[in-house]
């Protein structure tokens, strides 16, 4: 027997539709034979696949983030504009593989405007130089008679693109990651190129790269980016043999998300700082089966299951009940790599993680509500997070879990038809 109970006065904050945003990545099948597919007989004229945009659109995905990643710490974006026949053919070291660099900036930009999602561009802080990424901020957002501004205008994009969102840098703190930093060095570098980015364009919103929320490095990065961010980002990737905790670990999403909030009320209150700083979620899902480097299609080609399901839901409900903190979330990745929808070169078929993730979208309203849940619980049994299998998350000191997780939302009072709840 279980129980809902839901007072539409009972108000959390307000839910920014952002968090139901996406996550593109030169990795594996995701670009190329994915979202972009040149001359096959499913793809538009501009390369991209007509199914995979059916699929895509009802997902209502407001802010996609590109083009990385691990990717992007190795991309250098002049690779990807111009003449697409012009364009180089490169090494890609972050994922072992060969980039065509066919799909770019512009490309993306255009994907962007189709489905009606915002673009959300990460810079290359491994590789890259502050130039460069002066350079591209003022490439698509340039008005001016600037080089780069009619260089844009030259590959036949007389408008600016008006990408508000930057992320400086991806996962630095890896040792994975190329150009890998200490959290002391990360500050200083971000910091330059934030310098540049805002003085090309100072309507920008910059993200600065934290790690998992709870970590000594996002301690630092908030405490030397706080002045000039907008945003603190966080990943994480879930998934274990055993279905309950697979989707219990879920729930550490949350735990990352009130210590990090904290940190960012701490070095709010401490800097006085005046701007709101914010959680942009950019990278989470379920992930613990494939991580094959040498097979790199293949080996990300995740096949999920209903208890894969369940934890994206458990996501999608954290997200919402941490709303006054969490303003964009990025589900990583959109199409064939760990991703809910899965292409041949015949067709499509959606995964189980499809279906949370469109009818939150679809169904999910302004206002997030208290819920009182009264259910059965579970407690994860010793070691089970222990078995050797995938990521380990101790969740098991937030049980027992409820086997119903509920997040209610509502309308705005103002709306036309008055307040309901999902």
């Amino acid at each position: 027997m279980a129980r809902i109970g839901i007072e539409l006065a009972r108000r959390i904050g307000v839910v920014d539709r952002r968090i139901f945003g996406s996550f593109i990545e030169h990795l594996g099948r995701c670009i190329y034979g994915g979202i972009f597919e040149e001359g096959s007989p499913l793809s538009d004229a501009h390369g991209f696949r007509r199914d995979v945009l059916e699929a895509v659109r009802p997902l209502r995905i407001p802010v996609l983030r590109w083009p990385g990643g691990n990717f992007v710490s190795g991309y250098h974006w002049l690779d990807g504009v111009g003449p697409i026949k012009e364009r180089p053919r490169r090494s890609e070291l972050a994922w072992y593989a060969e980039e065509s660099n066919r799909l770019g900036t512009n490309e993306f930009i255009e994907y962007c405007r189709v489905i009606g999602a915002e673009p959300y561009i990460c810079v290359n802080m491994g590789s890259g130089s502050m130039d460069e990424a002066q350079s591209w901020v003022e490439y698509c957002n340039g008005t001016g008679n600037t080089h780069w501004a009619n260089l844009r205008r030259k590959h036949g994009y007389p408008e600016p693109h008006r990408v508000r969102l930057w992320g400086l840098g991806n996962e630095m703190y890896g040792t994975w990651q190329i150009g890998h930093l200490s959290a002391d060095d990360y500050v200083k570098k971000a910091r330059a190129f934030a310098m540049l980015m805002k003085r090309t364009d100072p309507g920008i919103q910059l993200v600065g790269c934290g790690h998992n929320g709870w970590s000594d490095w996002d301690a630092i990065v908030l405490e030397g980016l706080a002045p000039i961010v907008d945003y603190h980002s966080i990943h994480l990737y879930t998934g274990h043999a055993d279905h309950y905790a697979t989707a219990f670990q879920s729930h550490q999403a949350e735990r990352a998300v009130r210590i990090c909030a904290a940190l960012i009320e701490r070095v709010r209150h401490a800097q006085r700082i005046a701007h709101p700083i914010s959680i942009a979620f950019d990278e989470w899902n379920v992930w613990y089966r494939t991580r094959s480097h040498e097979d790199r299609v293949a080996g990300v080609e995740e096949r999920f299951t209903l208890s894969d399901a369940l934890a994206i839901a458990t996501y999608l409900n954290g997200f919402i009940r941490q709303c006054r903190a969490v303003r964009i979330a990025n589900f990583a990745q959109l199409v064939n790599a760990i991703a809910p929808i899965f292409t041949s070169q015949e067709g499509l078929f959606l995964q189980t993680i499809y279906h949370p993730l469109r009818l939150y979208a679809e169904h999910s309203h302004e206002v997030a509500l208290d819920v009182l849940v009264d259910a059965p619980t579970y407690e994860l049994p010793a070691g089970v997070e222990e078995d050797g299998v995938g990521r380990v998350h101790h969740v098991a000191d937030l049980g027992p879990f409820s086997l119903l997780d509920a997040s209610p939302t509502s309308a705005l009072p103002s709306a036309p038809t008055g307040p309901r709840a999902t």
